[in-house]
């Protein structure tokens, strides 16, 4: 079993990817191997509404970002999506490459577990956590949950380590979807029980 992490900051090891690292950590331990991608700090084509990929099978534009993910996702059994809070939503370029992923791509995505991540330095990580969400939803995917929403609070690169809470529910995630994923392959297991003891905090303290 795989899963696949796309990390959504133009920052390639911010606190987005100390984040998605921590989530990936909680799946290898549990048996799921994990891929991280990120898409980097260029400018990223959105979707022009041209329907080439209905003829084409694949959006008609041919890009590093949209090619790699659209490969990677063949052999995943499940899909992580992590962004920064960029005035209340997730970054721009990150939702382009979605919009033309989900759009172009629901083949390789129907039924797999998703999960979405939203790091802030303080506020408008639940409109980010919901607008990601929506990609799941209109997919036929099963969203995993923590157990709290997935939110992680940091600015500075290194930060989130500080959030005990946001890494708690990083862990939570990871385990949770490799339990899904668990079961999905080889039947109904019971839940797993909490290894942890559950840490509340206020933003990083």
């Amino acid at each position: 079993m795989k899963v696949l992490l796309i990390n959504g900051s133009p920052k390639k090891e911010g606190n987005t990817f100390a984040a998605l690292s921590e989530v990936a950590a909680a799946l290898e331990n549990n048996g799921v191997k994990t891929q991280i991608i990120c898409i980097g700090n260029k400018a990223v084509q959105g979707c022009i509404a041209c329907n080439k990929c209905d003829e084409l099978g694949r959006c008609v534009f041919n890009d590093e970002p949209y090619n790699t993910v659209r490969e990677e996702l063949k052999d995943a059994d499940g899909l992580i999506i992590g962004s920064p809070v960029f005035y209340a939503e997730p970054n721009g370029s990150l939702c382009a490459l979605l919009d033309r992923i989900f759009y172009s791509c629901s083949e390789l995505l129907e039924y797999k577990p998703g999960a979405s991540v939203a790091v802030a330095r303080r506020g408008g990580t639940t409109a980010t956590f919901d607008r990601l969400n929506k990609y799941f939803t209109i997919t036929n995917m099963p969203v995993v949950s923590s157990q709290y929403w997935n939110i992680i609070h940091g600015l500075l690169p290194g930060e989130v380590s500080q959030d005990a809470e946001g890494l708690q529910i990083m862990r939570t995630l990871g385990k949770n979807m490799a339990w899904l994923l668990q079961n999905i392959k080889k039947g109904a297991e019971p839940v797993p029980e909490a290894e942890e003891q559950q840490q509340r905090t206020n933003f990083i303290r």
